[in-house]
């Protein structure tokens, strides 16, 4: 059922084709050479396995390692412009891989000499630093975008050309040599806290990801979606938004999301009745909110974690709710189109058994559900439980196969005799032969697949951390923040408003983490002194959220929006189209940070569990007010004063602590009980529309 549909959509190519060129590369080399940088890649997730389980090397060492591995693989898998030649590698890239690999591992050849020289670094070690830097630039040009790189060198030139900038961010300057220095001998700058996350923490939940989708996992969890919801109005949509939860949860990236559930949701919406461009959009929507879902939050969530020096699963912790109710809204909105468009669900002969679905691939589920036990419960470090969590799904994997090989694989053998069973072309008889070779695909696959998927966030890190180096260096946190505090004329919706601008504006150019990184160090402070001169105690962990928010949904902002390409790619919609449609799907995400702001109870912060109890299931319902505001549709069409009642009904049941009105505070529940009825009331007022609709259809006797 779900092959067919896939075929008819031209197997999504060109959105699969998208997400490898951005995720991994388009370079798709072939013969020795291939099998040379596959090996580079394996050992690189070798590596970062070891010392998981080993212990992190000492001081920057890991990060030398680290970068280098990425450096030689970035040059490797993503030519130097489109023209290039896809299928061979040529002697510059060569050449540009083996600098670039050396002048990261320079630090840990030389880490003695390094770490006792900074400030008054050697002429050899400033020419490493800076043939380094600009290797880096081009490696982040070749694998990120040019946006990036364009962005670094307006901060070194920031850093050299301070005392002719005018006005408030002037300073006195430096030269070129001291800051090569701080950015490639210290750990301010390039071996900061951005590449130090990506070489521990992030790799490993990387690497985990891949694991899961090479053994499997990742298909079990989209027919578990379809089975649970299939069958219902929209059933499709709602199969999209429930996998592509559960698949955010594991990836972190949403361009790999999009087109891993894509590939079956796309083609099914479509038959079901969803125009192109809107299950296009569905699962742009769904996917990009993917990075707010807990346990795997994406790169720029371990960073944030670093950054503010609390523990990742205090991040978690915050991050649920809000996740929570920005995936309902995205349900209830598909459900609302759904209803109004008169879209069925999946047939019975169309949808899976759930029982049947869910045993069949139940251990695909035990390394995640160890490595949530390891975080939640045992309280194990991200990097160890990270680690065993993939040391799990390897021993999965060989015993999936090793049960395939012992108990169908005969039974294959003895009732297939045709010559056409793939069984018997790629295996002929021999189980052993099957289970060795699957085995080492998916366990080879995972270690290069992980290694190739993060090379370009690890390049990037390294970019971010220039950028964060010019910024320690020069003192510019603190002056932006004293500029936007200014503007914002002490008021904290205004500085609210221009961190939501830049990050959007940002993050429709730059990935997330890198959006992340830089409006951390430049609004968050902002935010953070406008809640101090208020006297508001904002928690540092709900600031830096409500950033990191905004620099996911600019994934999902036009006119850029690189996931709403790759699945237009699926679908064969226009691009632009679908990511408008994406973004009106997604404003749910673009109101939560405003109210997890004023109402920080929705990060779990200063509340209980029996209150936890009680705001949950409002909010939801305020969600769901929020979707109806959104689709103009309950039981039927709303006029548009009953729209703009919904939205204050949204916002009056999910942000209910800091109500007043006219200067008079309203009570929490008396505020709900006053929404609910409203609601009430609206609902029969609907439904008596309906029924009058329905009779003037009626033909006259």
């Amino acid at each position: 059922m779900q092959e067919e549909s896939i075929q008819d959509s031209g197997d999504g190519e060109l959105g699969r084709k998208i997400m490898e060129e951005s995720e991994s590369g388009s370079r798709k080399l072939t013969g020795n050479v291939a099998l040379f940088i596959a090996s580079v890649a394996v050992a690189m997730s070798c590596f970062q396995i070891y010392t998981g389980f080993a212990g992190e090397l000492p001081g920057s060492k890991q990060l030398s390692v680290h970068l280098t591995f990425a450096m030689v693989l970035c040059f490797a898998y993503f030519p130097g412009s489109k023209s290039c030649a896809r299928a061979e590698l040529p002697i510059y890239d060569i050449l540009l891989a083996v600098l670039a690999g050396g002048c990261a591992f320079y630090l840990f050849a030389n880490y003695d000499h390094v770490v006792t020289s900074v400030g008054d670094a050697a002429t050899y070690d400033i020419l490493v630093g800076a043939m380094l830097i600009v290797l880096i630039l081009e490696a982040t040009r070749r694998s990120i975008s040019p946006i990036l790189p364009i962005i670094t060198i307006v901060f070194l030139l920031y850093a050299y050309l301070g005392p002719y900038i005018p006005g408030e961010l002037a300073h006195r300057g430096f030269r070129v040599k001291r800051i090569i220095d701080h950015l490639f001998m210290s750990g301010e700058g390039i071996w900061g806290v951005p590449l130090r996350v990506s070489a521990t923490f992030v790799f490993l939940f990387v690497l985990f990801g891949a694991f899961l989708d090479k053994i499997g996992a990742g298909e079990y969890l989209i027919n578990l979606s379809f089975a649970m919801v299939g069958k219902y109005r929209g059933g499709p949509a709602k199969a999209a938004v429930v996998a592509s939860c559960a698949m955010g949860s594991i990836s972190g990236s949403s361009i790999a999301n999009t087109v891993t559930t894509g590939a079956m949701t796309i083609p099914l919406m479509k038959k079901v009745g969803f125009k192109s461009h809107t299950a296009g959009a569905v699962e742009v929507a769904a996917s990009t909110n993917g990075q707010l879902m807990p346990p795997i939050m994406g790169a720029a969530a371990f960073i944030m974690a670093e950054i503010i020096g609390i523990p990742y699963m205090e991040v978690v912790k915050a991050a649920f709710i809000p996740a929570l109710l920005s995936y309902f809204a995205i349900f209830s909105i598909v459900h609302l189109e759904a209803v109004k468009e008169n879209i069925r669900g999946l047939t019975p002969e169309e949808t899976p058994p759930m029982v049947k679905t869910f045993v069949s691939g139940i251990h695909f589920l035990l390394p995640l559900v160890l490595l949530v036990w390891l975080l939640l419960v045992v309280r194990w470090t991200p990097t160890t439980a990270a680690s065993w969590s993939i040391l799990a799904g390897i021993l999965v994997a060989i015993g999936n196969n090793y049960y395939k090989s012992a108990f169908l694989f005969p039974g294959l053998v003895r009732q297939n005799t045709s010559s056409d069973d793939p069984a018997f072309a790629e295996y002929g008889s021999d189980s052993g032969r099957f289970f060795f070779k699957k085995s080492r695909e998916e366990i080879l696959g995972a270690l290069e697949a992980g290694a190739r998927n993060m090379a370009g966030i690890a390049v990037a890190c390294a970019c971010c951390g220039i950028i964060i180096g010019v910024v320690t260096l020069t003192g510019l946190g603190l002056k932006m923040a004293t500029l936007i505090t200014e503007a914002a004329g002490g008021n904290l919706f205004l500085t609210l408003l221009f961190s939501v601008f830049a990050s959007i504006i940002l993050g429709m150019g730059l990935p997330t983490t890198a959006t992340y990184i830089i409006m951390a160090a430049m609004t968050a402070p902002a935010i953070m002194t406008i809640s101090a001169d208020l006297s508001l105690g904002l928690p540092v962990v709900a600031v830096h959220l409500f950033v990191f928010y905004y620099g996911i949904v600019a994934d999902d902002t036009p006119p850029v929006g690189l996931c709403a390409y790759a699945a237009a790619g699926i679908s064969g919609a226009d691009p632009v189209k679908t990511g408008l449609k994406s973004f009106r799907l997604d404003l749910a995400a673009f109101t939560l940070p405003f109210m997890f702001i004023y109402n920080t109870k929705l990060l779990m912060i200063g509340t209980s569990f029996w209150e936890l109890m009680y705001i949950i299931p409002v909010s939801l319902v305020g969600m769901f007010c929020w979707s109806v505001f959104i689709q103009g549709f309950w039981v039927i069409k709303t006029y548009w004063v009953e729209r703009f009642v919904f939205l204050f009904l949204a916002f009056l049941l999910v942000n209910p602590s800091h109500l007043y009105v006219m200067g008079i505070h309203i009570n929490q529940h008396v505020a709900n009980l006053f929404a609910l009825l409203t609601m009430f009331l609206i609902f029969v007022w609907q439904r008596s529309r309906r029924a009058k609709a329905a009779g003037d259809l009626q033909p006259q006797t």
